[in-house]
């Protein structure tokens, strides 16, 4: 493929990500400063943000790893089958969670980029050291790009079935 039509087609991609071209008109919250424009992102800057979450894991500190959510996120965590929809919830769940001592491992994923949000999708690996326990799990986080940084918008895990 010529450098052209690789320019070409990159470029119409990201005209159908809306992150190309003139910017939409600003709406009403965009008009006071806050997101003006899409955030031009990768596949490794999203896959890094997974890595960003283990390493707040690994701290065993609750607070550290609920950084890493947008305050109106939502978790529907692996071992819980209570949602969690409020900071509290989620550090209540993280309390828990990280006990254990998790380390997460990504097996296989999909990334899938937008204006100012991203989707990484697939499967993983969880090792608590504290136990020597195995989980191996599905995996949905969606984020999002707050004008500063990516933020966790919504996250699904789910045990594996057997079959």
């Amino acid at each position: 493929m010529s450098r052209l039509t690789s320019l070409t087609l990159a470029s119409a991609l990201l005209s159908l990500l809306g992150c190309a071209g003139s910017p939409p008109p600003l709406s009403a919250p965009l008009q006071s400063g806050a997101i003006e424009r899409c955030k031009v992102s990768s596949e490794s800057e999203i896959a890094a943000l997974f890595e960003r979450w283990n390493r707040a894991l690994k701290t065993g500190e609750p607070a550290q790893v609920l950084a890493n959510y947008a305050p109106d996120s939502v978790l529907l965590p692996t071992l819980s089958k209570l949602p969690r929809l409020t900071p509290e919830a989620k550090v209540d769940y993280f309390e828990h969670f990280l006990h254990d001592r998790p380390s997460g491992k990504i097996d296989s994923r999909s990334i899938q980029l937008g204006c100012n949000m991203a989707v990484d999708i697939g499967l993983y690996t969880f090792t608590f050291a504290k136990t020597g326990a195995v989980a191996h799990a599905r995996f949905t986080y969606t984020y999002v790009w707050d004008g500063q940084q990516w933020l966790i918008s919504s996250h699904h895990s789910s045990l594996l079935p057997d079959k």
